[in-house]
């Protein structure tokens, strides 16, 4: 079944939220809370695939799982071609060989359906099941994810080995959880199944040819269509980038992740059919980059992601490329926990890995200190990808908790056992009464976020220099150094559990969202926008009015041009009698009666033009940056100028260490080469760590 985007979260409309350590839920993620008791705060496991390994080492691996303190393990993720070794014919007696055996040690299981890896016989007799590619060239067995989505037949055969496993397993008291496929993408597919679907996808969502003639304005260059059957898939290969109409390849966007959404959701209904309550659905999206959208999905309790935080990259001082991106676990926390109040990290990496451009050893802590990071940010559950080092295959260079002997713990090994014995050792002094402090409750902000949004931006930039990533993630770290907690959420969550909401270039918008912010802002709350926002329909289309026609009352001043400068131009805007250098996008603006200017342009031929206003709406305010620069200085100002406006105190972390609390706990966490002094109560008790912490290194403490 194809969604309709308009019914797009249509089941989360209703949401009440609460506040739950530093998060804000809907009311149905509750359910989800019920998998995780809270005072075990985590629960810790590790991937294992008993099919590559002979069959008399099982009982000592999963033995030293129980021995190393894992207390789940991830099975099954790829082993179609061993359940299903021909159509119809199923052998699940291996499993239940494997799985008696993780029983016997303790040991909770998460089953995964195996439809991202295709056993051989089913593309030699269907090979229709393929995706093809853009240059409409068949994909072939040999890899992962390459079947087609759209395919009748495919979802024929996933669906059928998804029941199967699901009676057989459905009720097993050792299965704890499911998670469906794997780091799921929204591929584009050009395949004629993809084809076929994306016109019915069309017809459901328009209706008439008219209203999508209207909403792809095919009037510009005399692409008019009389008939659904007349369309294909866009394709900027063959036809071009320049030559390609940004409608119909945001609507080919909006269909991929619906198609994605839409196996997953089937999956989940299959397995809901036969399994236990008991019995969570999950899957693992590979991080926030991906074209797949959580959001679109109705059926799973909850998401759950996969993180690398370290390729050799070059990051913070010296010994960054050893320590991993520092932004990255503090945005997939953020991204996908608020989406049900729940979230997990599947996916870890316990050491080297094998696709960065290098890949170094990891600096001795850094494992631990990822673990730690993912529980300071929400997570439930965490586990590594993988128990033992590969032998063979692609992935034999990825490191293992075991290494190639299969019984030698590695660094990343023995840095989960230690933080596994930290975890329990903070379950004995969890106590469920306490409550978030104050001063973190009054700094929680939202950040606004659509991947429809994204796919816009992404179309035309109009600017080698532009990214919505990088433009919201630098608002994202300036609120976590000032110790901010931050929930990613959508237009249909409740503004109004934030004091604070930003919303970072969101250029469609329709009358009623933006009613909604000027609501949010006349109940008090404090809402900042930034450039490019407003200026397009929901359909992409300009409005037929002044610039940007539906902010201009809200924000209090008219958009009356944008500009951007080559990568080495240098423009200024000054700010209470300093300047701040920008070239990669800036909003001219003309404020209205009563708005105040806080910031202007200070150079080129628009010098003394308004670049950041603000004005009072209601009991609350309204900010709007319209610059985007470099080095954030000038956005860390006006943060910093809404907060204290707001009488609320905030930090000043250095790039690289954040400090969470959750649960009664605070953490400390260190991506930077230096040593970092925590401010940390003389009355507080420190469990773990130091004061001074040092790279790599973490601190967990109550007070």
């Amino acid at each position: 079944m194809i969604k309709q985007v308009t019914l797009m979260l249509a089941l989360k409309r209703y949401f009440v939220f609460t506040i739950c350590f530093y998060l804000v839920i809907p009311a149905y993620a509750r359910d989800a809370q019920r998998f995780f008791p809270r005072e075990e705060l985590i629960t810790i496991g590790t991937f294992y695939y008993p099919e590559h390994w002979s069959e008399s080492q099982w009982d000592r691996d999963f033995k030293n799982m129980a021995e190393m303190g894992f207390e789940y393990v991830h099975m099954a993720e790829f082993a179609w071609a061993f359940m299903e070794p021909s159509e119809g014919q199923f052998d699940f007696a291996w499993l239940d060989r494997a799985m008696e055996l993780a029983g016997k040690h303790g040991l909770k299981v998460m089953l995964c359906t195996p439809t991202a890896a295709t056993p051989v016989w089913m593309g030699i007799k269907y090979p229709e099941i393929y995706l093809v590619d853009a240059n409409y060239r068949r994909m072939e067995h040999g890899t992962r994810q390459m079947s087609s989505l759209s395919s009748p037949v495919y979802q024929r055969l996933s669906y059928g080995i998804i029941a199967e496993m699901a009676k057989r397993y459905g009720n097993n008291p050792n299965v704890w959880g499911w998670q469906l496929d794997n780091e799921p993408e929204a591929k584009a597919d050009y395949s004629p199944a993809a084809q076929e679907s994306f016109r019915l996808w069309l017809k459901n969502r328009y209706q008439t040819i008219d209203a999508l003639n209207q909403a792809w304005g095919t009037a510009f260059w005399s692409i008019v269509y009389s008939d659904f059957d007349q369309i294909h898939i866009p394709n900027t290969v063959t036809v071009g980038w320049w030559g390609n109409n940004p409608h119909a390849l945001l609507d080919f966007k909006r269909f991929s992740a619906d198609t994605q959404a839409d196996f997953l959701d089937q999956q989940a209904k299959i397995l809901r059919e036969y399994i236990s309550d008991r019995q969570f659905i999950t899957t693992n999206y590979a991080g926030v980059h991906n074209q797949a959208d959580p959001r679109r999905t109705e059926n799973l309790d909850f998401p759950a992601f996969t993180s690398y935080p370290n390729s050799g990259t070059p990051n913070l001082g010296e010994q960054g490329f050893r320590q991993g991106d520092p932004d990255i676990l503090m945005q997939d926390n953020d991204y996908y926990r608020p989406i049900a109040g729940v979230t997990c990290v599947l996916e870890i990496q316990p050491g080297q890995v094998l696709w960065g451009s290098v890949n170094p050893l990891l600096q001795p802590g850094v494992v631990r200190m990822w673990l730690w990071h993912n529980f300071a940010g929400g997570c439930r559950l965490a586990s590594s990808y993988r128990y033992r080092q590969i032998l063979y295959g692609v992935e034999q260079y990825f490191s293992g908790m075991k290494l190639t002997d299969g019984v030698t713990s590695s660094q990343g090994g023995k840095e989960y056992e230690q933080f596994i014995k930290e975890i329990r050792e903070l379950r004995k002094r969890y106590r469920p009464d306490t409550e978030m402090p104050g001063e973190l409750a009054a700094r929680r902000t939202a950040i606004l976020w659509s991947h429809d949004n994204l796919w816009d931006n992404q179309r035309q930039s109009q600017s080698q220099q532009w990214d919505l990533w990088s433009h919201v993630l630098k608002y994202h770290r300036i609120l976590k150094s000032m110790g901010a907690s931050v929930d990613y959420i959508s237009e249909d969550d409740d503004f109004t559990a934030y004091p604070f909401l930003i919303v970072p270039a969101y250029q469609a918008v329709d009358e009623a969202l933006v009613q909604k912010w000027k609501d949010y802002a006349n109940q008090g709350g404090h809402l900042l926008i930034t450039c490019r926002t407003g200026c397009k329909t929901r359909a992409g289309h300009f409005w037929e009015g002044p610039w940007a026609q539906p902010v201009t009352s809200l924000i209090g001043a008219e958009i009356i041009g944008y500009d951007m400068l080559l990568p080495n131009g240098r423009c200024q805007v000054t700010m209470e009698e300093k300047t701040y250098p920008w070239n990669n996008w800036a909003d001219l603006l003309e404020p209205h009666e009563g708005t105040q200017v806080l910031a202007t342009y200070s150079n080129q031929f628009y010098a003394g033009t308004a670049a950041v206003v603000t004005r009072r709406q209601g009991d609350g305010s309204v900010t709007y940056v319209g610059v985007d620069t470099d080095d954030a200085q000038l956005e860390r100002r006006i943060l910093q100028k809404i907060f204290q406006q707001k009488n609320i105190r905030t930090e000043n972390y250095p790039m690289g260490v954040y400090v969470y609390w959750r649960d009664g706990f605070w953490i400390a966490v260190n991506y930077s080469s230096n040593n970092f002094m925590l401010k940390i109560p003389d009355s507080a008790t420190i469990l773990f760590g130091q004061r001074n912490l040092a790279p790599a290194d973490v601190t967990v403490w109550t007070q």
